[in-house]
This record gives structure tokens, C-alpha cells and sequence, in this order.
């Protein structure tokens, strides 16, 4: 697939950078500092975002899923934002484990300056897009395999990709009080990704929240 863009738009230039680092790159070498598994016969990264596997072609960086009966909706695939974020990832990330500990955007590095723009981007957008459409959040968790969790109104834990988990938690509003929600990374997020980075995953989850409910 080639990325849709136009000529002065701001995903142009990063997508662009991050091609050609990604294209110059040693597949083994990324392979071994993200563990993303890449199949050297087929020239093949495998990996899951968000409940759907994926196959990344190298060098092309084409991408195709493995079918799901479930998902109608691939965001590596079609999505501007989640395509650059996890081309980042296979440039300059690394995994690293989790301690099973969950931070907020406050508790991440330099989330405290993006925090305003998280809250508006992310948090609000999560409570009010499903503060008070509970079932529906839940119909997009099931088809994503996430893990149901007993905080808030409603909650789930889902893995966004390989080894990296959030945890997304909705109350809803009444007469008195508008829907609120939170999200929570798991602890070894700050490793690989900047805090503008965990806002685009915000934003990559809800919107797929969204469409597997259309």
C-alpha cells in the first residue's frame, strides 16, 4: 500500500524519514531489539495490534492482515497515524518488559506537558464517545479480545501491541455529572514510545473502538 497524503500535509514528512531508515535497516536487527518475529524466507514481520495480526513486508512496509472473523476494521492497513507509529517502533524501538504496573499519561515522561492536549484528544473523547454507550464498548472489547476488569463502570485490559497493554475505564454520566474515563499504559510504554507517541495510541484505540461499531 502506498500512503495517501497530500503534498503539504504534516504526515508527509516523517512518513517519508522513517521509510527511508525503515528500507536501510537490518530486519534481524529489528526483529531482535523489538521481538516482533520476521519470517527471513518470506522477508516478513509478524505482529498484533490490537487483536488483529498482521504480516509487514520488508522493505516495502506493505501490510496485509490475517483474516478475522470478527474485525472489519485494520488500521495498519488504512490508518495514516497507526502506520508511522508502529514504523517508528520497528526503526528506533525497543521491547522491554512490563512489571504488570499501569501508569497514567501524568506519571510518563514529559506527560505532564502533553497532558492538556491527551485529555482533550484522548480522555474526553473516550467519555463521551462511550461514557454512556457501555454496550457498545463492550462489543468493540470483546471482538478485540481484551480482558474485562473491575474497575470503574466498565473496564477492559487489551494489548495494543506486542507487549504493550492498556487499560481503558468509563464511568458514566447523569444529572449531576458529565462521563468521565481514564486510560492506563502498562509501565513499559515510556521505554519505547514518547508521550506524543501514547497519545496517537489513544487516539489509534479509539477510533478502532469506534469503527468495529459501525
Amino acid at each position: 500500500m502506498e500512503l495517501q497524503y497530500d503534498k503539504d500535509s504534516k504526515e508527509r514528512i516523517p512518513y517519508e524519514h522513517y521509510m527511508e531508515l525503515f528500507q536501510k535497516a537490518d530486519p534481524k536487527e529489528i526483529s531482535v531489539r523489538t521481538g516482533i518475529p520476521y519470517d527471513e524466507t518470506r522477508q516478513l514481520f509478524e505482529l498484533n495490534l490490537m487483536g488483529v495480526n498482521y504480516q509487514v513486508k520488508f522493505p516495502e512496509y506493505e501490510v496485509s492482515h490475517i483474516e478475522e472473523d470478527k474485525i472489519k476494521y485494520y488500521p495498519l492497513e488504512d490508518a495514516v497515524n497507526a502506520r508511522i507509529l508502529v514504523l517508528r517502533y520497528l526503526v528506533e524501538g525497543h521491547a522491554a518488559p512490563t512489571t504488570g504496573k499501569f501508569l497514567t499519561y501524568r506519571e510518563t515522561p514529559w506527560g505532564t506537558v502533553y497532558l492538556k492536549q491527551f485529555q482533550g484528544r484522548c480522555i474526553s473523547r473516550l467519555a463521551y464517545g462511550f461514557g454512556n454507550k457501555q454496550p457498545q464498548f463492550q462489543n468493540a472489547m470483546e471482538k478485540i479480545g481484551a480482558k474485562k476488569l473491575l474497575h470503574g463502570d466498565i473496564a477492559y485490559e487489551f494489548e495494543f501491541l506486542n507487549g504493550f497493554r492498556l487499560q481503558m475505564i468509563l464511568w458514566a454520566g447523569d444529572d449531576e455529572f458529565p462521563p468521565s474515563s481514564q486510560i492506563l499504559f502498562s509501565d513499559n510504554f515510556p521505554v519505547a514510545f514518547q508521550a506524543e507517541d501514547m497519545a496517537v495510541v489513544g487516539d489509534i484505540s479509539i477510533s478502532m473502538i469506534k469503527a468495529l461499531n459501525q
